[in-house]
């Protein structure tokens, strides 16, 4: 359902909307990956948290959440207890940044382009940043949406330098590379759709009057899909997360909140 709800609101804008969105963006969101991966470099050999969980926690909060973590798994190869940390993690600050990020962004007095920036560059998946910046306004949805899908694709080279590297480690063993590029989880198919809609927008297909029920169907998708996100959870993941994963996981999700509306203060993005 999050994922139609995606395709469907790629209907509402145009590609040159899109493009203005992403590359405006991309001072705080090279910003903010950077913060991530450099804190969970830091902050997990502070912490004792090394090795895979280090480099999951580190990935799924600096770019896509779970589907980051997927991503890498399917390169790293990484023990199911790593991977189950990560994924605990990332779901607990998923869920805080839905119930806090509205509230602060309204007590801030935050306009619709800064909350939207501020959710899609600081919030985990994607699934809690459409819910999060929809929240707070619907103005908010949109620009949210079009920065984290472009914050996902800096997962492709992130995990092409990590299957060379996993490769060059294969080989060092003696043992026949197993790493491969799992290009399917890395670019997802509701990502094409959201941008063949939005083609489809822009060359006019899609007429301007559908606008406003497109954009109902949207949100009523999004609140289904986010219905059922509410209905799975099972707090069981939480509380078989280590407590140094998760205090690596709050300083990262803190670290990478902050320096999101720091840098747009800094340069002047909105």
């Amino acid at each position: 359902m999050l994922q139609a709800s995606i395709v469907v609101l790629g209907a509402t804008l145009s590609l040159r909307q899109v493009a203005a969105v992403g590359l405006g963006s991309l001072p705080v969101l090279l910003g903010t990956l950077a913060v991530a991966l450099g804190g969970a470099f830091v902050l997990g050999r502070l912490l004792g948290v090394r090795g895979d969980a280090q480099l999951l926690i580190g990935i799924g909060t600096g770019i896509c959440g779970a589907s980051a973590i997927a991503a890498v798994t399917a390169v790293v190869k990484p023990h199911q207890t790593q991977v189950a940390y990560a994924i605990g993690t990332i779901f607990t600050f998923n869920i805080a940044a839905v119930l806090l990020f509205p509230a602060l962004g309204h007590a801030w007095h935050l306009d619709p382009h800064t909350f939207g920036l501020w959710a899609g560059t600081a919030v985990n998946d994607t699934s809690s940043v459409v819910a999060a910046a929809y929240s707070f306004s619907a103005a908010a949805g949109p620009y949210a949406l079009v920065v984290k899908l472009t914050r996902a694709l800096a997962l492709i080279p992130i995990v092409a330098v990590l299957a060379i590297r996993q490769a060059r480690r294969d080989r060092a063993a003696g043992a026949a590379p197993t790493a491969r590029l799992p290009w399917r989880r890395i670019v997802p198919a509701f990502l094409c759709g959201f941008l063949i809609m939005s083609t489809l927008a822009t060359i006019g297909v899609v007429p301007t009057a559908w606008q406003p029920e497109i954009t109902r169907a949207g949100t009523f998708l999004i609140t289904v899909a986010l219905a059922g996100i509410g209905l799975s959870l099972r707090w069981q993941n939480i509380r078989g997360t280590g407590i140094r994963p998760l205090l690596l996981g709050g300083c990262l999700w803190v670290l990478v909140a902050a320096s999101s509306l720091g840098l747009q203060a800094i340069t002047h993005t909105t």
